[in-house]
């Protein structure tokens, strides 16, 4: 792609996502409509001017200068034709500084550099004009949401490096901050990250000191994205990356105040990531939360959306909705600022999520099944990133959605099963499959896909203490849960509780988030008390689901499980009191679950309703 056609491809997706037309920018911009239309065709490179003006109107925050070429001014050039007006007056013009900027001194597009940011030419020693560019280009391409341009571009600026440790590290960092497929470690990007340390080793200059920093903490990130022996790397054994980002964050903490707003924003994204799967929720919180004010000094678009996403994370695992709530709305003000097609999808997901949260399934399902598939298969068949991280969260929302509905039915009979089985590499996609069994009536085959993967996990004593393994362990808590209902196999099935018990246990006060993020499965609690009853201890599992209903009151689609649990649990208490109140939960779950189209937890409760008195 040539630069006028990278800068052309830019404009009409900035310009579209604003909702205006061709003449409505031309009015805006005050340049002729032809001579903006043969610049969105690629057949003319606007000069500074027309950049500066369109970045403003479209809000792009210095992306399109950031793809103009770099060259020198040409004394006595022409400018762009400009429409006359009224009186002839020439409307056209040039704002002040409106020279191009220069090499080196864009950081991130759209973005100011913060101190200690690397900047070739004035960090390496060489002119570094074809390495600025090359990096410009690729954060324009990151910017809107193309990570295999953007990928591209960075691997060029690698080569055209060469000679310059800097210069090549700070490309490296570039390519370390595209998404990668989830589960997968990306090999080839890890060597790249080692021989870059390799060549800052020992150097105490800040420069090389920050990027030893942003690299390192890419390294711990990346070996955490295995989920199992068949894509994990040596070196990435559990608690390994747990201490490298621990180390890197006690580095930066002994650097501060020094240590420039763009690194120790990188540092705390990757670190937190690196630490997902095995530090508490609330210590993630803590980080980002800091990740949030450092982002806003910075003034980095980049960082401020990282960090949104972040907090809304920690905040929902945490139990804090209401906060999550607010922290989706600021970030749809920043993906509406974008205007990325990524940041939109990212906004439509947590709108969709907090929609299946609150019950509102009508809503959730237009996004799920229809913008939200578009823009992922569009965005995957053109290559912009990688494959599997939309789809993953496109099919993870469909599933809960048809869950939450009682048709799950439908998902066997739909593609998208043939996806939940191709990606039985995630462990959470593995307890799916036999939930998704157990609500289609295929309890005995539930049952062996159970204890199967208990036998591939040493019976779940392998998982990490937080992060994707309590999804995993709250989806089986509900399948073993309705095999016990049902009394399949149960037998089987309890040598295998106690760990996943365990698991849940260590996380009272937490909602249970799926993906990053995809879905709120439910308070841990209540996952803790399906399997307290599997157990044969309803005591235990009454106290734990009126733990879950302080977490969940405002859900209604979990407060009309909660009741249906409870009633369960009720009926099996020692105390003539206690099983007393199970008939009237079960009343009050079976008419929200009617009302919100929770088809299968109504039928659930017709059956326990039905049951004789004795048995009640």
């Amino acid at each position: 792609m040539t630069p006028e056609e990278e800068f052309a491809e830019a404009l009409r997706v900035r310009r579209k996502a604003a909702g205006l037309s061709l003449g409505e920018l031309s009015r805006l911009v005050n340049y002729s409509k032809s001579y903006l239309s043969r610049v969105e065709n690629g057949t003319r490179m606007p000069g500074p001017a027309l950049a500066r003006e369109c970045d403003t109107v479209l809000h792009a925050e210095g992306e399109l200068l950031g793809l103009l070429p770099d060259r020198p001014a040409r004394s006595g050039a022409a400018g762009p034709p400009v429409r006359p007006g009224p009186h002839g007056r020439r409307r056209g013009r040039r704002p002040s500084g409106a020279a191009s900027a220069p090499a080196g001194t864009s950081g991130m597009s759209g973005t100011s550099v913060t101190p200690g940011t690397p900047r070739t030419s004035r960090t390496s020693g060489t002119p570094g004009s074809e390495f600025d560019q090359l990096i410009r280009r690729g954060d324009a391409r990151h910017l809107l949401g193309d990570m295999y341009g953007a990928g591209r571009l960075y691997l060029a600026a690698y080569r055209a490096a060469e000679g310059d440790d800097l210069a090549r590290a700070h490309a490296v960092v570039r390519c370390a901050r595209r998404w990668s497929d989830p589960g997968q470690v990306d090999r080839e990007l890890l060597a790249r990250i080692d021989e870059c340390l390799k060549t800052l080793a020992g150097r105490e200059d800040l420069p090389a000191v920050e990027l030893r920093l942003r690299l390192t903490a890419h390294r711990a990130k990346k070996l955490t994205m295995g989920v199992g022996d068949d894509t994990a790397v040596a070196g990435a054994e559990p608690g390994t990356s747990v201490d490298r980002a621990r180390g890197v964050l006690r580095e930066l903490r002994d650097r501060l105040p020094g240590i420039g707003a763009e690194t120790h924003c990188e540092v705390l994204t990757e670190c937190r990531w690196a630490l997902y799967d095995f530090a508490p929720a609330a210590e993630l919180l803590a980080l980002s939360a800091e990740l949030r004010d450092v982002a806003v000094r910075s003034r980095s678009m980049y960082f401020i959306g990282e960090a949104l996403v972040a907090l809304a994370i920690d905040q929902l695992r945490v139990g804090r909705v209401t906060a999550a709530d607010a922290t989706v709305r600021r970030h749809r003000e920043h993906a509406a600022h974008r205007h990325s097609t990524l940041a939109h999808w990212q906004q439509g997901t947590l709108d969709a999520l907090m929609n299946l949260w609150q019950g509102e399934f009508t809503a959730a399902e237009e996004w799920i099944l229809g913008e939200s598939r578009t823009i992922a298969e569009t965005m995957e068949r053109d290559l912009a990133v990688p494959a599997d991280t939309l789809s993953q969260t496109c099919l993870g929302q469909a599933y809960w959605l048809r869950h939450e509905q009682g048709r799950m039915a439908e998902l066997f009979d739909s593609p998208l099963m043939a996806g939940v089985r191709r990606r039985d590499y995630f462990p959470v996609w593995r307890a799916g499959l036999a939930l998704a069994l157990c609500e289609t009536g295929r309890h005995d085959q539930a049952a062996d896909q159970v204890l199967a993967f208990a036998a591939d996990t040493g019976g779940f004593t392998r998982f990490p203490p937080s992060g994707w393994a309590l999804p995993t362990a709250a989806v089986l808590a509900q399948a073993c849960a309705e095999l016990a209902v049902r009394d399949v196999r149960v037998g089987e099935l309890l040598p295998y509780v106690p760990p996943l018990r365990a698991l849940l246990d260590a996380h009272p006060g937490e909602l249970v988030l799926a993906g990053w993020p995809t879905v709120l499965l439910g308070p841990a609690a209540r996952f803790s008390g399906l399997l307290a009853l599997v157990a044969g201890e309803p005591e235990t599992a009454l106290g734990h689901l009126r733990r879950a209903v302080r977490l969940a009151q405002h859900s209604p689609a979990q407060m009309t499980r909660l009741r249906l649990d409870e009633a369960r649990a009720r009926l099996r208490s020692d105390s003539a009191v206690v099983r007393a109140g199970a008939r009237g939960l079960a009343r009050t779950a079976l008419g929200t679950a009617e009302e919100l189209g929770m088809a299968a937890v109504a039928r659930d409760c017709r059956e326990f309703l039905r049951l004789p008195a004795a048995e009640r």
